[in-house]
């Protein structure tokens, strides 16, 4: 099982009045978070798109491309690259620069976005939301095919013999297709021949079981040699050295987080009494202490039998301190305990409760 971090690259704000700070420190800062995960041993790092005066991650290529060089063993990538509003054929030479930078350690996970701030800023229209993705995804597959490509389609300029460079070290680069949970995006991925990753981010953990499930049934039907048939599980989450302390703590940051979101997108502020029903058991929010959270990453990959699983820890402004900490204690606390637990041999993944 692989364990690692993703992150938006959070702001950080002013302890005294509230303030939002800067927009450069919030890049760097995710810098340092990617060499500390390296350096505790965990497996992945991945940065999120996005373009708001919060999470100012918008160019994720940039932020791994000084990671490669100052990291040794982590897998870089995008989770997610908003496939949707971007260039295949710039995303595929930014990835395949830094694989060749990092000796081989790039990936991208490529989705639609849970926000939509990057269509009116690259001119694209929400009504084509579908075809943008499906044509732009279809382009990005077969770039990593071959270095030439004859392509045409309807929202990008069509492609005579194009020859596109660099080309990963490995001949491909991993591609993830990225979902929320929508079933026709499970089955897409399967038939691609692509490893799926699995935003979970409300409700319980184990209700995406039969997702795994029927990603499984397609790989298996579709049958494609060479597939890449991994599953991988993002989540918020946070831990601390008390469960009880990380739950607090974390409250008040995953709050401020979602009221600001709902008053954007038209839903109510999180309440405690929900909060801590999703921040314990099966619930989708991993918050606690190392021994709590590796239990339940054994007990999720029980019922999904899922590669790896990532975590978003600084949501809502957590200050860098603790967002470091908290990285520190999934690599050198939580990881060696998956890691017992299953080297045990596994039983297959039971079905959902």
């Amino acid at each position: 099982m692989e364990l690692g971090v993703y992150s938006f690259g959070d702001v950080q704000r002013d302890p005294r009045t509230g303030a939002l700070g800067s927009t450069a420190e919030a890049q760097r800062n995710l810098l340092e978070a990617i060499q500390l995960a390296d350096q505790v041993g965990l497996d992945y790092f991945g940065i999120g798109e996005h373009h708001t005066r919060e999470m100012p991650a918008s160019a994720a290529s940039v932020v791994l491309g000084a990671a490669a060089a100052t990291t040794t063993n982590i897998t870089l990538g995008s989770a997610v690259t908003v496939l949707s509003t971007d260039d295949p054929v710039r995303v595929f030479q930014q990835f395949a620069t830094l694989d060749a930078l990092s000796n081989g350690r790039a990936e991208i996970t490529a989705g639609r976005g849970s926000s939509t701030e990057s269509f009116p800023l690259f001119g694209h229209s929400l009504n084509d939301y579908d075809e943008l993705y499906a044509e732009k995804l279809d382009l990005l597959l077969k770039l990593n095919e071959s270095e030439e490509i004859t392509w045409e389609g309807r929202f990008r300029p069509a492609l005579d013999h194009a020859l596109v460079v660099p080309r990963p070290e490995r001949g491909k680069l991993p591609i993830w297709l990225a979902t929320g949970g929508n079933p026709s995006s499970t089955v897409r991925a399967a038939m691609a021949g692509l490893p799926v990753s699995y935003a979970i981010i409300g409700g319980e953990a184990v209700r995406f079981a039969p997702l795994a499930a029927l990603y499984r049934k397609a790989v298996e039907q579709v049958n494609l040699p060479g597939a890449d048939t991994r599953i991988s599980v993002a989540s918020p989450g946070f831990i601390g050295d008390d469960a009880q302390t990380a739950k607090d703590f974390w409250w008040t940051h995953y709050h401020e987080a979602f009221r600001a979101l709902g008053e954007i997108r038209g839903f109510p502020a999180p309440r405690r009494a929900g909060y801590d029903v999703e921040a314990n058991g099966r619930g989708a929010l991993f918050v606690g202490s190392p021994e709590e959270i590796a239990a339940r990453i054994v007990d999720l990959h029980g019922v999904m039998g899922h590669d790896r699983h990532f975590f978003q820890m600084d949501l809502g402004q957590v200050p860098q301190k603790d967002f470091l900490h908290s990285i520190e204690l999934l690599g050198t606390r939580v990881k060696p305990l998956v890691d017992a637990a299953l080297a045990k041999p596994a039983a297959a993944p039971a079905a959902a409760v």
